[in-house]
């Protein structure tokens, strides 16, 4: 199929944005990377008035470290945060992750902002961002919000961005010295959207994990830490205890790839092998195919 006939706007600045939003209203779709928007136009999923292209708009673009935190701009492309050396020495977990999104054509066009606006339950962005406590930062006509990731995605492509609101970057906590992380994700073959995947990270402490914030994604409508994994992980339980715990706290979805029942099962093995990667102080980003 084709889009519907839509118009093209491609502003400079902010303010132009706003006007758009202000003319068109809900007509209005923001295009970035478009590697999610355009097969939705295409198969007349969206059928938007008017697309806005962002891209020229130099503020919502770059990486830079800022004190103790490290801004990524919503526009930036994914490939740019894969050779940033920002994000491999300051958010490993990121820089990790990354390397898992879909195939080098998506990343060289795709962009960080747009992967967490779309908040595909089984995005590798969404649940990173959400276990470094990461906060999205929305502007608007009338001034700026800021967004802990963890209250930004509400549902299977549903985040908090409001009517009129531009995601302009997303701030990160840089990642301390003492501080372990993990990623794992499962999936058919390489590129492919994970089946299951966990993120994490805590501060280790002995052979207990303080400040674990562990997300299991592709599972539930949308990406969250696990209060059960927080609750366990700092008390001195085993790795099997705590991911049986944690994958029955969980409410997986069925869908193409997997029941709800096999989708718990592959979170709690992914779950108990990403807390022994924290435990070992190794960091370590594994996709099991």
């Amino acid at each position: 199929m084709k889009a519907s006939a839509f118009k093209y706007l491609r502003p400079n600045t902010m303010d132009e944005i706003f006007a758009a939003f202000a003319e068109h209203g809900d007509d209005a779709m923001i295009l970035a990377g478009g590697q999610s928007l355009l097969p939705t136009l295409n198969m007349r999923l969206a059928q938007p008035a008017i697309l806005v292209d962002i891209n020229r708009i130099p503020e919502l673009s770059g990486i830079e470290r800022q004190g103790d935190i490290v801004r990524i701009g919503a526009t930036t492309r994914h490939v740019e945060v894969l050779r940033s050396d920002i994000i491999a020495s300051d958010l490993p977990l990121i820089g990790c992750a990354i390397q898992h999104v879909a195939h080098r054509g998506v990343r060289n066009r795709g962009t960080f902002g747009g992967s967490l606006s779309h908040a595909d339950p089984a995005a590798e962005m969404a649940a990173c961002a959400v276990a470094s406590d990461a906060t999205s930062i929305l502007i608007s006509s009338t001034g700026e919000r800021r967004v802990p990731a963890s209250d930004f995605f509400q549902g299977v492509m549903t985040t908090d961005r409001k009517w009129g609101e531009v995601l302009s970057s997303v701030e990160f906590p840089a990642f301390g010295s003492d501080e372990v992380w993990a990623f794992r994700e499962l999936c058919r073959r390489q590129g492919d959207f994970a089946q299951v995947g966990v993120a994490a990270k805590a501060r280790l402490s002995g052979s207990r994990l303080e400040e674990l914030r562990l997300v299991v994604f592709g599972c539930e409508e949308y990406p969250k830490v696990s209060e059960i994994a927080v609750e366990m992980g700092s008390s001195g339980h085993s790795n099997a205890e705590i991911a049986a715990a944690v994958a029955n706290e969980l409410d997986p979805m069925t869908d193409l790839s997997g029941t709800a029942d096999t989708k718990r099962i592959q979170a709690r093995t992914l779950v108990e092998r990403t807390l022994s990667d924290l435990i070992k102080g190794q960091a370590k980003g594994v996709r099991d195919e």
